[in-house]
């Protein structure tokens, strides 16, 4: 049996992730569920004011976990605060590969069809931290990008569009002005495409911007793979193609552990209103049901979502609909049964 170790994490996270939990039990999944703290909340609660958001417990916690699962937390943009969680466990864990799957559905986005794949590199670039304060009015931030964390993300990359039958893929650089970060990164994606005979192009992540927002079709069936912040602002822009980001499922995959978490925030706006569009957390919990071996539970979740959606009926008002964070998940656990059943 697999042991995960669950944040509940901040905001809407605790709303999201019980949902998210809910539809796994009422599914029978057999996974064991380690329930830990971690986030800004508990942070500023805390007298001592760790130089972390994740408390030594809930890190012992993580280390004994086959996998963990990440609810939204919030990273505060004061001098003094932490390092976020998730980019804390990614450099822990060696977490190198941020996957966002990205599919339009048919009720949202009409005529359009949109399905990839955004590969982030994600522990180096400019999400290092590694910055230097030069004089009172000018600072420095190091973005730091080796051929080793190129390869491993580049390999990632191409072994996915391999695996699910795409037969390209699209680098997102600015190579005509960062040669050498940019050069590395370009040269380990066409290796990596050529060793599985995957057609890889180069596109300048401005023009990456505009084409996503002229053409999004194009890239159907296709993997984007780029350095941390150029994709971390490019499968924001995807998520709106298909509808919400709360639709973004996402995961960051190491060599030996894993760490599943919604692509969305902790939107404290809106934190106890049961409004929140719990769609991206449970399919994250879907994909991590399908790692921790549960494949038939995973799948019936991810048909069920989206027949939830399509449908329309039991959804969150950001798409479309009237319902409740539990009354969505409600109705993805019932039609998941309903799927697991037959």
């Amino acid at each position: 049996m697999a042991r995960v170790a669950v944040m509940r994490g901040d905001g809407i996270g605790p709303e999201v992730v019980d949902a998210m939990l809910s539809v796994l039990r009422e599914c029978g999944s057999g996974i064991e569920v380690v329930m830990c703290e971690a986030g800004s909340e508990q942070w500023e609660k805390n007298s001592r004011r760790d130089a972390t958001y994740i408390p030594d417990a809930t890190m012992a916690e993580l280390e004994r976990a086959d996998a963990c699962f990440k609810g939204p937390t919030t990273t505060l943009p004061v001098p003094g605060a932490p390092r976020s969680v998730a980019v804390t466990l990614r450099q822990k864990f060696d977490l190198y590969a941020n996957i966002r799957p990205c599919s339009t559905y048919e009720r949202l986005t009409p005529g359009r069809r949109l399905e990839c794949a955004c590969f982030r590199e994600a522990t180096e670039g400019l999400y290092s931290g590694v910055e230097s304060q030069v004089g009172p009015d000018a600072a420095i931030a190091i973005r730091k990008v080796t051929r080793r964390g190129c390869a491993r993300l580049a390999d990632a990359a191409m072994a996915w569009a391999e695996g699910h039958g795409m037969k390209s893929a699209v680098a997102i650089t600015k190579r005509n002005i960062l040669k050498r970060t940019d050069g590395i990164f370009w040269e380990e994606a066409q290796r990596a495409a050529a060793e599985r005979g995957i057609k890889v192009s180069e596109v300048y992540i401005d023009n990456m911007a505009q084409q996503l927002v002229v053409a999004p079709g194009q890239f159907d069936g296709t993997v984007l793979l780029s350095t941390n912040l150029f994709m971390d602002i490019i499968s924001e822009l995807v998520s709106g193609l298909v509808g919400s980001i709360g639709l973004i499922h996402s995961a960051n995959m190491g060599d030996s552990y894993a760490m599943f978490e919604a692509a969305h925030g902790s939107a404290p706006d809106i934190a106890g209103q049961g409004r929140a569009n719990p769609a991206a957390t449970i399919l994250s919990g879907a994909w991590m049901a399908e790692h921790a071996g549960e494949a038939d539970i995973g799948g019936a979740i991810r048909g069920a979502t989206s027949l939830v959606i399509n449908e329309g009926r039991s959804v969150t008002a950001d798409i479309g609909g009237s319902a409740s964070t539990s009354q969505m998940a409600g109705a993805i656990a019932s039609a998941a049964r309903a799927s697991l059943r037959r």
